[in-house]
């Protein structure tokens, strides 16, 4: 397996307003995105890869020599790799309200000629999906072999299934849920909280006073990080350990934890917009699209047309495995192809990103299952035959 070496973003500004769950409405907006291996003749071999909170667009790649600047999902995209940019055409959307380059709230609002700030408007995994499509139309793709994502991207994933159900060929849902629970709820709301109450959050307005509401930013990160590890993971990596191998009898860093913690929490700060951070989490908040079937998620999916595969790992307490079979049994009960894997892996919520055999199998035998639609010639014009 090879690196894709080095990549570059585009960007495609859409003049169309699109409008929103919300009932609000983008006059005009960007659009970021990269692409990785080659689009076939009848436009049949492409993949979408929705990112998750924290991620973008940037899936794969690199953007210098530097090791630090590869894609998020290095390790699954790639030529020879689960998801084989030899044989498909990988596309990663930046979503909007982000702050990697599509358009959010640090950037101008038309009707003011000041950033946006808090007045971007609240969006939605439907409203990312709706733009995503929209990107889709404009490069000539009128269906996708598949629609792929973990966590947030894997809420994506899933939506395009039921908005656009003859869109796509194969859905891809890794480390995901139909809905949050009420505990995931109340841990975003806690991590926009300490955003909020930052005084240099400034109502959002931070930006004209020249400042970053780093101490919201930084307990919003290390209590979203929590959740992203198992207990096993933080006890095997930390333990109890003692960072200067004595209790210091105070309130500063005792133990390893506590320092990795703190770290991640400042790297973030440095990196993410606050703004962006409040926005996303809403999104995880909403999504529940079986709110308008009474709840009932077999109903939500009985309309879609995709072939599935759904991931969990045994030890995500946030997306726990048995979020992932309310969405299978849903499928099975339409009748739907699903395959699902559960793998027993000590990571926790993280572990989607890893670089776990028996996960990176699973993905590259259903990859290369639906390659031979496409090779073996039996779809026509990018649709299935």
């Amino acid at each position: 397996m090879t690196s894709l070496g080095i990549v570059a973003p585009q960007s495609m500004f859409f003049s169309t307003p699109l409008p929103l769950q919300s009932g609000a409405e983008l006059c005009d907006y960007t659009l970021v995105y990269e692409t990785y291996g080659t689009l076939n003749a009848d436009h049949s071999n492409a993949v979408l890869v929705c990112h998750a909170l924290n991620a973008s667009h940037h899936v794969a790649g690199s953007y210098s020599e530097d090791a630090s600047t590869r894609g998020w999902w290095d390790n699954m995209v790639g030529p020879g790799k689960a998801l084989d940019t030899n044989k498909y055409f990988v596309i990663g959307v930046n979503n909007l309200g982000s702050c990697f380059g599509s358009t959010g709230p640090m950037h101008t609002n038309p009707a003011t000629g000041k950033p946006y700030g808090a007045r971007f408007p609240v969006v939605t995994v439907e409203d990312w999906v709706q733009s995503q499509a929209r990107l889709a139309d404009a490069l000539g793709i009128q269906q996708f072999a598949a629609v792929m994502g973990g966590s947030l991207g894997g809420m994506q994933a899933l939506a395009w299934s039921i908005l656009f159900p003859e869109r796509l060929r194969h859905c891809i849902v890794i480390a995901s849920t139909p809905k949050l629970t009420a505990q995931n709820i109340a841990f975003d709301d806690v991590a926009r909280q300490a955003i909020l109450t930052d005084p240099d959050y400034h109502g959002g307005d931070f930006y004209e006073h020249g400042v970053v509401p780093k101490n919201g930013l930084r307990v919003a990160r290390m209590l979203g990080h929590i959740t992203y590890l198992s207990d096993d993971d933080m006890a095997v990596k930390f333990g109890r350990d003692l960072r200067s191998g004595a209790y210091q009898f105070g309130f500063g860093i005792d133990f390893e934890i506590e320092s990795y913690l703190r770290y991640q929490g400042d790297k973030f700060s440095e990196y993410f917009d606050a703004n962006t951070y409040l926005l996303i989490t809403k999104a995880l908040d909403y999504f529940d699209p079986a709110k308008d079937f009474g709840g009932d998620l077999t109903k939500t999916l009985s309309n879609t047309r995709a072939e599935f595969l759904l991931v969990s790992f045994s030890t995500d307490w946030r997306f726990a495995p048995e979020r992932s079979h309310e969405i299978v049994q849903a499928l099975v009960n339409n009748k739907r192809t699903v395959t699902y894997a559960e793998i027993d892996a000590p990571h926790g919520h993280d572990a989607f990103l890893l670089d776990d055999q028996r996960y990176m199998n699973v993905v590259s035998a259903y990859f290369a299952r639906a390659y031979k639609e496409i090779d073996g010639g039996s779809l026509k014009a990018g649709a299935r035959a």
